[in-house]
């Protein structure tokens, strides 16, 4: 993997972890940071969700209190498809259920960063390893 490679890899895995952050999640302001203006995601739940969907309840969502339960990541790996694309892939258990994570990082330019464009959960059953 090229430096440049390994930079943006490191950056997407860092806003990942970031939106993961119940203090991150609980503020309008750092989600609109880190989430891409054409964002989309399919979540576990099969619920299909918006930039403005999400931006208007990640504060309601599990995962947003400090004090409740919170999401705990595995095995993140990332790769970079194209300039300005990286994949992100992952594990969370989240109030005993796991889920397998699949996230796309974009940066159009320098001033906005790297930000989610698109999210994936899809539930682990309990009984595969």
């Amino acid at each position: 993997m090229t430096d440049d490679a390994a930079e943006a890899v490191r950056a997407a895995i860092e806003g990942e972890l970031r939106l993961l952050d119940p203090a991150v999640r609980a503020s309008r302001a750092e989600t609109l940071r880190l989430l891409d203006p054409e964002f989309t995601e399919v979540g576990a739940s099969g619920r299909h969700y918006t930039y403005e969907v999400m931006a208007a309840e990640l504060a309601d969502h599990p995962g947003s209190s400090a004090d409740g339960a919170l999401y705990e990541p595995s095995d993140i790996t990332g790769v970079l498809l194209a300039p300005g694309l990286v994949h992100l892939t992952y594990e969370t258990r989240f109030e005993g259920r796991r889920a397998r994570r699949s996230s796309l990082w974009r940066k159009r330019d320098d001033a906005s960063g790297w930000r989610m464009y698109y999210h994936q959960g899809t539930p682990v059953p309990p009984d595969v390893p």
